[in-house]
Formats: C-alpha cells, sequence, structure tokens
C-alpha cells in the first residue's frame, strides 16, 4: 500500500484516505493501483458494508499528476490507455456493489470530479470546488462522465463543465444533482461517518439490490469508459495536448 494512501476499515465501513498534501492528493499510478485494490477487496468481505473515499481537510485531490501525462504524451510507447492504473481504477468504481460516500472538501480536479458520479452519497464543504478542464488540455472527458454527468446533471450543464471547462461551486454542484449536502470547511469527513453509520444499519440485501437498481449496468460504463479511453489516448499525442502541456509547464516554472 501506497504512503500516499491510507486504507482503513471502521466498524463495518472502509475509509479510503487519499494522502499527499504537498501535491494536493494529485494521482500517482501507486495511488490509483492501491485505491482499485482497497475497492475490489471489499467486494466480497460481508463485513464492509460501506466505503468511504476523502482527501481529508482542505483538499480532495488535484486529479491526475499532469507530469505524468506529459511523459506519456512525448513516449514512443504505443500502451493503450486501457491498460492505464487510472482505468483499472475506474473499472473498479464501474463494477463496485457497496455504497461509495465521498467527502470533498477543497478542490475536486479531473478524475476528482468524474469518480463522484461513481458514488452514492457525496458531501462537500463550503469550499469545494469542480471542475474537469480536460478541454483546456486539448484532451476529453474519461471514467464515463460522458455518459453519467448529463444523466446526472443534464446535458446543458455537463457541456458547461466538459465542453467549456467550467468550475462549479459547492452550492452549483448540489443544485445540479451531485452533491447531496454542503458543510462546514473541515466536517466533511465526519459528517461521512454519519451517513456511512446510518447505511450500515439499514437490511444489507435489500440496500444492494435497490442500489443496482438505480444504477446504470456495469458493463454500459465500462463500455463508456473504453470508448473515452481510446480517444483519450490518441488525444493525449496530439498537437493540441502537446502544446498545451508545454504551456502549463512553462507557467509553472515562471
Amino acid at each position: 500500500m501506497t504512503g500516499h494512501l491510507i486504507v482503513s476499515d471502521e466498524d463495518a465501513t472502509r475509509v479510503i484516505k487519499l494522502r499527499r498534501p504537498e501535491k494536493k492528493n494529485a494521482f500517482t499510478q501507486d495511488m490509483y493501483r492501491g485505491m482499485s485494490d482497497a475497492i475490489d477487496t471489499a467486494q466480497n468481505n460481508p463485513d464492509i458494508r460501506c466505503i468511504i473515499v476523502t482527501g481529508g481537510s482542505g483538499v480532495f485531490t488535484a486529479g491526475n499528476d499532469l507530469e505524468d501525462f506529459l511523459k506519456e504524451s512525448t513516449s514512443d510507447a504505443d500502451t493503450p490507455r486501457g491498460a492505464s492504473n487510472a482505468v483499472k481504477l475506474l473499472y473498479s468504481l464501474a463494477h463496485n456493489v457497496k455504497p461509495i460516500i465521498a467527502a470533498v472538501d477543497g478542490v475536486a480536479i479531473g478524475i476528482g470530479t468524474t469518480m463522484l458520479f461513481h458514488c452514492d452519497y457525496v458531501l462537500a464543504s463550503t469550499t469545494a470546488t469542480f471542475s474537469t478542464p480536460f478541454i483546456n488540455l486539448g484532451l476529453v472527458p474519461e471514467g464515463a462522465s460522458s455518459l453519467l454527468m448529463p444523466r446526472t446533471m443534464g446535458h446543458q450543464r455537463a457541456f458547461a463543465m466538459l465542453v467549456m471547462g467550467r468550475k462549479f461551486s459547492a452550492d452549483e454542484a448540489r443544485e445540479a444533482g451531485f452533491v447531496n449536502v454542503v458543510v462546514a470547511p473541515g466536517h466533511t469527513e465526519a459528517e461521512a461517518r454519519k451517513v456511512a453509520r446510518e447505511i450500515c444499519h439499514l437490511p444489507a440485501e435489500a440496500v444492494a439490490i435497490t442500489r443496482k437498481l438505480l444504477r446504470l449496468p456495469p458493463e454500459d460504463m465500462t463500455r463508456r469508459i473504453d470508448q473515452e479511453g481510446h480517444l483519450f489516448g490518441e488525444r493525449l499525442r496530439s498537437k493540441e495536448a502537446v502544446t498545451a502541456f508545454k504551456a502549463f509547464f512553462e507557467r509553472k516554472k515562471g
């Protein structure tokens, strides 16, 4: 298990905490693998009734580490994106059968936002912000977000976020339907644990069946993940994307 990810089982809940504060919890390859394993190993464990994903106080995640994207965009290796650790995590989320609660305090960028559409209950702090700036990097959506976002938010809001790169505040996210409740900064994780306890006290089989009825079939989501992943891989090597990444790192140096 990576040092940038803490996985603990408390009562009937598995808590997955992102812990890379110096990089705003940006995902490394090890973090993707660790989170995927934490979700997968909970599936057939009857003692785990619920999963919480949190970044702790002040930040959820800045998404994929952009240095990894730059390496991939300039690499000669023709590795399909479907084989990446990020896609492995997305598959784990699509096939997951346990209720997932997200506790978002601070920024949720890229996969930090798209993963929320695989969650069942989302708490956000008043300072939380949500964005999927793929378009600004010459990229396309991932995580089946092009399927799940319009279903949850409607086409117009999904267009604003995915095509125009608009950032949503916590209140706007709640109005859009992908955040359940907004709480004070520093309280998202504690409130998520209360929600988990509430879910864990409900009849487990009835929860599992009802959750399954509410969600799209996993194969619908993985089909879209694969489609997006193929296009994402193509776009990573596009002139638009390479130029955007280089410009981003030049600004960072300045």
